[in-house]
């Protein structure tokens, strides 16, 4: 269902919701530069299945609003257009208000994908509100690699990314040694997108099966 969220600046933004509201574990799920489309709301519907609350909020409300965008190169540039006019304070004031408005109680992390993979990083750095964090395949963690996590953080990543390079990863690692990095052979970005041509149903399974592994462990099951 759709709810609206207010941010601490005062900013209304919408956001898709799903999930037992006495669910004991909750999610904020950042989107891709997509929008919260039809793959988001996949995911989080996803996600609720397994017990949990989850608040996926519109993050390019404050530039334009009901943003749900396709795949294709259009989209993509029209997606990395809107995601340029967001910076980087009001985007970690929206999760915030995503967080805030889960259940009172609930152990809650975080989980993004693409640009919310950069986003959930920042959820365990940029914020005390979350007890563990997951980025998929997130292009700008490396550049804020040297940030301090505040929670454990599980990253995923393809092989073959052709925006995200293994040297970048490689730095990542580096500099994290403490956070939980897969690599998976021969898959590229957005490969755990059902919509995608890159979508790769094994790899993305398995990234999933970790993703849920890694909440249970530090959320509770």
């Amino acid at each position: 269902m759709l709810i609206e969220l207010t941010a601490a600046d005062g900013h209304r933004l919408s956001a898709y919701r799903a999930g037992p509201a006495d669910a004991k574990r909750a999610l904020v799920v950042v989107q891709e530069i997509f929008g919260v489309n039809r793959h988001m709301r996949h995911v989080c519907d996803t996600l609720a299945a397994e017990g949990y609350q989850v608040i996926a909020p519109a993050m390019f409300d404050r530039v334009e609003r009901n943003v749900e965008l396709g795949y294709e190169p259009a989209d993509v540039a029209r997606g990395r257009d809107l995601r340029a006019k967001v910076d980087a304070a009001h985007t970690m004031a929206d999760v915030e208000a995503a967080a805030a408005a889960l259940p009172a109680g609930a152990a809650r992390g975080i989980v993004g994908y693409c640009w919310g993979g950069t986003v959930a990083w920042w959820g365990a750095t940029r914020s005390t509100s979350f007890k563990a964090a997951c980025g998929w395949y997130g292009g700008g963690i490396a550049g804020t690699r040297d940030e301090v996590p505040n929670c454990p953080v599980q990253l995923h990543f393809g092989e073959v990314d052709a925006s995200i390079p293994l040297s970048d990863v490689d730095l990542i690692r580096a500099a994290q040694p403490g956070v939980e990095i897969f690599v998976y052979k021969g898959a590229g970005h957005g490969f755990g997108c059902e919509e995608r041509g890159s979508y790769k149903p094994a790899d993305a399974d398995l990234a999933q099966a970790r993703t849920l592994a890694f909440f249970a462990r530090h959320l509770g099951s």
